[in-house]
């Protein structure tokens, strides 16, 4: 990478436009840039990381490009950054506009802000002329870092090399020195390894304990089930030995619940053999209880046979006489059925008498039989005249209907007239609705247009109107974050002061007798140094080093929202402009007040239009009724007279036909009536002749059944019959009583129970008793029996869970062991890495050995060989070790931390490795070549023999055309460059002066 321009324009100190030629400047392959403190040789610099990377490098950077605006720029000029340079084989150009808050145009009150802008070209060798290339910040960051090779950090380690940083770097701790090269050499990926380790480690360990805890709750269940007969181990989840302690136990209670499980059986079987005892002895007692109680009550069931005797032999009597009788009840059902018969037919024969007129009142039965066909007869005449009744009223419908058609037709006739009448009124008005509203449609079309960007605007001005009190509030709290990070700083450097100012009795605190001095190598240590009563420790600095670091971390954050909130406020006063919020929200209302009405009225476009069609329709069809109406009337009269005629001569028709009644129908229905009511009487006058016959003959045979039964009277017969519920009745008492009869003198009869009768009465309950006693007991034991089973099988059940779980556990134990030990390997923390180093110090040590080495090679030359950098793996801090860094030194064969090197020693050293780490990163970004370097304060510590020595190896740094700038004050290298950059600062702000090296 070398560069060739450098344009700057309102830019830090610089108020206006100035311009660096580094072509003319690389020619001498040594320049200097120089200007007393505070003129702006940073500024320099920090324009070339910008104009690249859009930030400035290091403890400069903001990020918010306001605070890069000179303060002593005109209102009128924009800040902006042009860099020329050649990367890659590629001649580039990049310009770079951090926001600006300018003045309004056209003389308005008030500022505004512009969005930051970019611009990348590329160099045309073919054509002469510059091509652009984009102009997005995105776009032109990335197309910088891959041609680079390297991030911002790495770029301003490598190219800006700050001399101090490396001189601290030389003092630090392996932590500090591990952050640097953490982040110039990208070795997060090896703490990211060390971190998935590390949460590998933790899940794993969390899986283990979980299924120890599962083991333990398993435990705890079967002390349960055991009658907490079981010992748990007294070891928590995750402790070695917790499964085997617990398998153990397990066991041993497995083997008592089983002893007591046999103890259970055996005492079951003992009780159930008494149970069993006590249930015979219960049988034979409560059989003895039976017989006795079966012979007493065979002895009264005797007794009251005996009582019952008389009862007996008169139902045998009763049921005798029933069978006597039974043989004259065919002839007795027989009877009662004729009489009931003709009784039926008799009532049935006066119900039909009765509804005749009475002139048939004593007619037989041939005569009213005869009178019936007479009615029918007359009857089958009427049925011509009953059709012409039928038609006769068909007509009378067809005449009414032929008139109220007509008064139809005269209203629709009528109607019609007066509708057509006021037609064309109508139809003007209707034509008049549909184009008042196809006209507010057009304006509504037009009015909505127009809200949208209008509704834009007022949404814009609010956004800058709140936007503008953001910036107040954002500008007052970056004025706060400022005041806190210089106040902070200030303490920084004011208790690092007092350290330095102390370092003598740190130094002195490590002394040890015998051993030499760190600092000059002495073994007697007469006068050590003390420690004061406001001396400041280690500890102390670096807590207010990292208290300056928050407060510039949190004036950084508060930059970056002002410059957000300046963005977004020039975003929304470029869409808004410079109307006010009120005006444009009484636009906006007027805006929607006019649309709201043009959409009312163009809401009645449809309705409009659907009623002139709806009226064209009506007209239509009031035209055509209009005409059917009136053919309809023209024919109707030839109806009307054709319909009179054939009236007149079917009334006459009828008249004749109907005689007294009222009409064909009516006397058609009498005449039915009257041959129906005939012909029923008729009949039921022939039933009733018939029955009373057979009446008479049932009588005769009656009395010729009882006199052969024995009977005097039929009555008498019939009083003897038994219905077959009473019959049923009397043969049950009956048998009743012979079989208890029979059953008495069994039982009397039985060996068994005499003989029970004759022993001593049974006691029951004491039986009873005894056997329910022995069925308690073995209830009892059969509980304890299922009990203890039940203990078996539960303990069975838990031990060969846990032992699955166990199994199951496994792998995941011994994934747990290896995956620990791999990140206790990587964290430092085992006992098999001997130097307690992480894996990421191992990568950055290797790292820092590449360093040491490349440093070596310049710093020999610079100190005539005197000292040389090494890596060392000595630990330090906590016991860890990997990032230390000494320095040998060849006079006295003797090596030493690198923190006891003097000002100037600390100051080539710090240069070389600052020139070192430049080219070990340059070969890890990809070997890009670096051609252009700067190289920042620290010459003035040095003496004149030390300044050529070091200017003879910067000055070696121009092989193969590469370039070195020095940035310093110190007078006497003025003398020694000829090639020089001055900074020139003044009341109106700096300008620069280039002087070539020819």
């Amino acid at each position: 990478m070398r560069l060739h321009r450098l344009d700057i324009t309102a830019f830090g100190p610089f108020g206006g436009s100035q311009t660096v030629d580094f072509d003319e400047l690389s020619a001498a392959g040594l320049f200097l840039l120089h200007g007393p403190t505070g003129a702006g040789k940073t500024s320099v610099l920090d324009g070339v990381c910008y104009a690249l990377y859009g930030a400035v490098p290091g403890a400069r950077q903001s990020g918010q490009g306001l605070t890069l605006r000179s303060d002593h720029a005109a209102a009128a000029t924009r800040t902006s950054v042009t860099l020329e340079l050649t990367v890659a084989g590629r001649r580039l150009e990049i310009t770079r506009q951090p926001p600006w808050e300018r003045p309004k145009k056209k003389g308005r009150p008030g500022t505004t802000v512009d969005k930051a802008q970019s611009w990348l070209r590329e160099y045309d060798g073919t054509t002469g002329s510059w091509k652009d290339l984009s102009r997005s910040h995105q776009e032109i960051g990335e197309e910088i870092t891959q041609l680079l090779g390297m991030s911002r950090e790495q770029f301003c380690q490598v190219v800006l090399l700050p001399q101090g940083d490396f001189a601290r770097f030389l003092r630090a701790d392996a932590e500090a020195r591990g952050k640097l090269l953490g982040r110039l050499f990208d070795t997060h990926r090896f703490a990211e390894v060390e971190k998935r380790l590390a949460e590998r480690r933790r899940t794993a360990e969390a899986q283990v304990r979980e299924g120890d805890a599962a083991l333990l709750a398993d435990a705890h269940r079967m002390q349960q089930a055991a009658g907490d007969a079981m010992e748990l181990p007294e070891l928590a989840p995750g402790e070695p030995g917790l499964a085997e302690a617990v398998l153990s136990a397990a066991a041993v209670a497995r083997a008592t619940a089983r002893e007591q499980l046999t103890i259970a059986h055996c005492g079951l079987a003992a009780a159930e053999s008494r149970q069993a005892a006590a249930e015979r002895d219960l049988a034979d007692v409560r059989e003895l209880d039976r017989l006795q109680r079966r012979f007493a009550q065979a002895r009264e069931r005797a007794a009251l046979l005996a009582e019952r005797a008389d009862g007996y032999h008169q139902a045998q009597a009763r049921m005798e006489r029933a069978r006597k009788a039974e043989a004259v009840a065919p002839a007795l059902e027989l009877r009662e059925a004729a009489e009931a018969e003709h009784r039926r037919a008799a009532a049935a024969e006066a119900r039909a008498r009765g509804l005749l007129p009475e002139a048939f009142a004593e007619a037989g039965a041939a005569g009213l039989a005869s009178a019936a066909r007479r009615s029918a007869e007359e009857l089958g005449g009427l049925d011509s005249a009953r059709r012409a009744e039928q038609r006769l009223g068909q007509l009378v419908a067809e005449r009414a209907e032929l008139e109220h058609e007509e008064r139809s037709d005269e209203e629709i006739l009528e109607e019609a007239e007066t509708w057509l009448a006021g037609w064309e009124e109508s139809r003007t008005g209707l034509q008049l609705g549909v184009e008042s509203a196809q006209e507010a449609a057009t304006r509504a079309e037009q009015l909505a247009v127009q809200r949208e960007p209008a509704r834009k605007r007022l949404a814009a001005a609010r956004q800058r109107d709140e936007f503008a009190r953001d910036t107040d509030d954002a500008q007052r709290q970056v004025i706060e974050a400022t005041e806190r990070a210089l106040k902070a700083r200030a303490e920084w450097l004011e208790v690092k002061e007092q350290r330095l100012n102390g370092i003598a009795a740190e130094l002195a605190a490590q002394l040890s007798e015998g051993e030499p001095c760190a600092v000059c190598g002495a073994t007697e240590h007469p006068a050590p140094a003390r420690k004061d009563a406001g001396h400041v420790d280690r500890e102390t600095e670096e807590s207010a080093l990292a208290a300056s670091q928050r407060a510039d971390e949190q004036r950084a954050e508060a930059e970056r929202r002002l410059a957000f909130v300046q963005r977004a406020l020039a975003a929304a006063q470029g869409e808004a402009g410079d109307t006010s919020t009120e005006e444009l929200a009484l636009q906006v209302e007027e805006l929607e007040h006019e649309y709201t009405r043009a959409r009312g009225l163009a809401s009645a476009l449809h309705t409009a239009t659907e009623q002139l069609r709806q009226a064209e329709r009506e007209r239509e069809r009031r035209l055509t009724a209009q005409r059917e109406a009136a053919v309809r009337t023209a024919s109707r009269g030839a109806r009307r007279d054709a319909l009179d005629r054939e009236r007149t001569a079917l009334e006459a028709e009828l008249e004749q036909a109907r005689g007294d009644a009222a009409s064909v129908s009516v006397r058609a229905a009498q005449l039915e009536r009257q041959a129906a009511l005939l012909t029923e009487a008729a009949d039921t006058a022939r039933v009733a002749e018939d029955t009373a016959q057979r009446l008479k003959d049932a009588d005769a045979r009656l009395s010729d059944a009882a006199f052969r039964a024995g009977f005097d009277t039929p009555g008498a017969a019939a009083a003897a019959l038994l219905d077959d519920a009473a019959h049923r009745d009397l043969q049950h008492r009956l048998d009743a009583w012979q079989a208890e009869e029979a059953a008495v003198r069994a039982v009397l009869a039985e060996t068994d129970t005499a003989e029970a009768a004759r022993q001593p009465d049974a006691d029951v309950t004491g039986a009873e008793r005894a056997a329910a006693d022995a069925a308690r007991r073995v209830r009892e034991a059969a509980s304890a029996r299922d009990a203890a089973a039940r203990r078996c099988a539960e303990l069975d059940r838990l031990s060969a869970r846990a032992a699955t779980g166990l199994r199951r556990l496994a792998p995941l134990r011994d994934e747990y062991d290896r995956v620990a030990r791999l990140s206790a390997l990587a964290a430092g923390t085992s006992a098999d890495n001997e130097r307690k180093m992480r894996l990421e110090s191992y990568v950055l040590a290797a790292r820092l050995e590449q360093v040491a080495a490349a440093a070596t090679v310049r710093l020999q030359r610079m100190s005539s060989g005197r000292y040389t950098l090494v890596h060392s793996d000595d630990r330090s801090g906590r016991g860890r070790s990997g990032l230390g860094l000494h320095v040998v030194d060849a006079w006295t064969g003797r090596e030493r931390d690198t923190s006891t090197l003097s000002g100037g020693e600390t100051f080539f050293a710090s240069l070389a490795l600052a020139l070192g780490l430049a080219d070990v990163v340059t070969d890890e970004a990809g070997g890009v070549r670096l051609d252009t370097l700067f190289i920042d304060e620290g010459f003035g510590s040095l003496d004149d023999q030390t300044l050529d020595e070091v200017l003879d190896v910067l000055d070696a740094l121009r092989e193969r055309d590469r370039s070195v700038g020095i940035v310093s004050h110190v007078a006497d290298l003025r003398r020694r460059i000829h090639a020089q950059l001055e900074v020139v600062k003044g009341r109106s702000g700096s300008v620069l002066r280039q002087r070539g090296g020819s």
